[in-house]
């Protein structure tokens, strides 16, 4: 290993993972919501936040929309 390095000739590149990075947020969830992904998430092998981001992000992917309907 060098003792000093040319920072000029390192080739400095971008981080190609920055798309990717996640933004931690604080939600307000009902348990029994919780209490499902976390069933799933044994069941799948998987963290269950993962689990929960990977749910949303499929319904991003392909365009879910609510469908809610008051009575």
């Amino acid at each position: 290993m060098k003792k000093e390095y040319d920072i000029e000739k390192l080739n400095p590149r971008k981080n190609p993972y920055v798309k990717q990075l996640k933004k931690q947020v604080t939600m307000y969830v009902d348990q029994e919501n919780v209490d499902y992904f976390k069933n799933e998430s044994t069941n799948v092998g998987i963290p269950y936040q993962t689990l929960i981001n990977l749910y949303l992000s499929d319904c991003r992917k392909n365009n879910r929309k609510l469908d809610l309907q008051w009575k």
